[in-house]
């Protein structure tokens, strides 16, 4: 379903992969950490428009708030009205119920490729989209301080050894990348709830609640289900990525925010003696 974006996302990947692996060794770990990274930077950065359209959007919701609360109080009763009346307010101001959500939906195919690539490198595998089966081994064999790319923090102790790691060295790479990943999923979550909560009171309780729930969700589902450290490490990537451009983006919004007020000039009173001009 996905293979219209898994092919260039694995040759995004395989791409990093070939520059980084030009200066350091193509088998070594910082390598395939490295290519990771860039490759979730890469994209994300293909998609920092649709994120700032998306933005924006809420930023106009935001605005008719007030006013949506109007009709809803005033049609509340008349479902078909209230939805014809939101639907001219909308038409108005040049906003949209769905603006907000179309980027987030074109962005969707794209990360979750991104995870399969990741997951698709799997012993035995005889390639993964544009890598051929050497560079698959390349990547399962890769480590970081002992922990493989390849293998999970639940994987049994023997299936571990094979690929010469143990649950210590997994646990002490994982936990990490899960907590600073989780921090910044609460950190990024948590900024959203603040622009939320006057404006839409029910949506900013759902981002209060997934606020706790995302970050314990990474926790769980990387501790006990075959979250591989390469999965892990985009997780880390794409949620400090989020961060950093929900803090960047926010600014660029509140600048032209900025440049759209119009500072009237003050007026000025007549000197003693001096006739008062008409304009």
């Amino acid at each position: 379903m996905f293979d219209v974006f898994l092919y260039p996302v694995s040759a995004i990947l395989w791409f990093w992969h070939k520059v980084f692996g030009a200066f350091l060794s193509p088998g070594s770990g910082a390598a395939w950490v490295l290519s990771i990274a860039f490759l979730v930077f890469t994209l994300r950065l293909l998609l920092v428009k649709p994120a700032l359209s998306a933005l924006r959007a809420g930023r106009r919701t935001q605005a008719l708030a007030p006013q949506l609360r109007k009709i809803q109080e005033k049609y509340g009763k008349d479902r078909q009205r209230m939805a014809k009346e939101i639907q001219k307010l909308h038409a108005d101001n040049g906003s949209s119920p769905l603006a907000g959500c179309l980027p987030a939906l074109v962005q969707l195919p794209v990360f979750l490729s991104l995870y399969w690539v990741l997951r698709d490198f799997t012993p035995g595998a005889r390639s993964n989209h544009v890598f051929d089966r050497a560079e698959v081994e390349s990547f399962l064999n890769a480590g970081v301080f002992g922990a493989k790319l390849g293998n999970w923090l639940s994987q049994p102790a023997a299936e571990l050894a094979a690929f010469g790691t143990d649950h210590t060295d997994m646990f002490a790479v994982g936990i990490p990348l899960m907590l600073v990943a989780g921090l910044a999923t609460f950190f990024s979550m948590r900024s959203s709830l603040n622009r939320q909560t006057s404006a839409a009171p029910q949506a900013a309780g759902i981002t209060k609640l997934m606020m706790y729930l995302a970050p314990l969700g990474m926790l769980v589902s990387g501790s006990f289900f075959p979250v591989p450290i390469g999965v892990l490490l985009y997780f880390l990537a794409t949620n400090v990525w989020t961060l950093g451009q929900q803090h960047f983006l926010t600014k660029v919004l509140d600048r032209e925010e900025a440049a759209r007020v119009v500072v009237k000039p003050k007026a000025t009173a007549p000197r003693p003696g001096q006739k008062p001009r008409r304009g």
